[in-house]
């Protein structure tokens, strides 16, 4: 299993950043005003801030698609957050009423959402991602597809699902292929931990299916440790591979190496979200200065 988290320090922070452009990496720093200063969020994220360029028919894909299929977000200070008082009208984002929502968070380059798309055109498919140029290959699959039934986030998922998608709006969850993080210093970025199962159960419907995917056997079993351990939700147990799932290129190359794929199932039951979990989702994602961490050093990987 996974080692005590340890304290975190401004090197695992991330800065609040422009949202200027999709490409964008450098902090907002002034000299002149100390309102202005690098202000960092208060949660570590699970996600680095390696380069999001596009490029070629990339941008081309972007500036076509982008407008139809790319929903946007209001942010807060950080260029992958969401504002505090933003909320997703998903009806007007599919232009439908009543269709079943299936989120899926971190849809890489979309082969797994685009294909689930084309099989159930009476869902509506919500993938959450960060990085542009994966943004980029979805919307390619969508045009090739013909896929009119997916509409894209790009912003951090936990923010995504913790103030962002209304109350028990979701008929499944899909998170498959998490970066394990597998250094064990490394282990706090995981996405599962324990403050994310009350933001899993918001979104969710009584009901719903959350849909987890890795092949990280270690992983796996935090996982299971963390998500048995939530009051929201109980395991499905012996299901085997989710027939909804296709393989994508990434899983091919895991299953080339010699990795174990464990699949796990879990359905959201009648818990209502306590008060306690719900105020710490809203402060979660405060801000602070860096000097409040001890330190002003910022890693290069930690700033997105």
């Amino acid at each position: 299993m996974s080692e005590p988290t340890s304290p975190a320090t401004a090197s695992d922070r991330v800065p609040l950043i422009s949202d200027d452009s999709a490409a964008s990496h450098e902090p907002l720093t002034s000299q002149q005003d100390d309102s202005q200063q690098v202000e960092y969020r208060a949660r570590i994220l699970s996600f680095s801030g390696r380069s999001s360029r596009l490029k070629g028919r990339q941008k081309d894909a972007w500036a076509e698609l982008g407008p139809k299929y790319i929903i946007e977000t209001p942010r807060a200070q950080a260029r992958t957050s969401v504002a505090n008082d933003a909320t997703l009208d998903i009806a007007a984002a599919f232009g439908r009423e009543g269709a079943p929502t299936i989120i899926e968070i971190g849809s890489g380059q979309g082969e797994c959402v685009a294909n689930a798309a084309a099989a159930r055109p009476e869902a509506n498919f919500l993938p959450v991602e960060v990085y542009s140029p994966g943004i980029a290959s979805t919307l390619y699959r969508i045009r090739r597809m013909g896929l009119e039934n997916v509409r894209i986030i790009q912003a951090d998922a936990a923010e995504v699902l913790g103030r962002y998608v209304p109350d028990a709006s979701a008929a499944e969850l899909w998170i498959f292929f998490p970066d394990p993080w597998h250094k064990s210093r490394h282990h706090k970025r995981r996405l599962i931990q324990p403050a994310f199962p009350p933001k899993a159960a918001r979104v969710l419907q009584e009901g719903g299916m959350w849909r987890l995917a890795t092949d990280w056997l270690e992983y796996a079993e935090q996982m299971v440790e963390v998500i048995d351990a939530s009051p929201y939700f109980d395991r499905v147990p012996d299901q085997g591979r989710f027939e909804g799932r296709v393989l994508t290129s990434f899983e091919r190359k895991g299953l080339e190496k010699g990795r174990v794929i464990t699949d796990l199932t879990y359905r959201r039951n009648s818990v209502p979200v306590s008060a306690a979990d719900r105020e710490a989702i809203a402060h979660e994602d405060d801000y602070v200065r860096p000097e409040s961490l001890g330190t002003h050093s910022v890693s290069e990987d930690a700033q997105n």
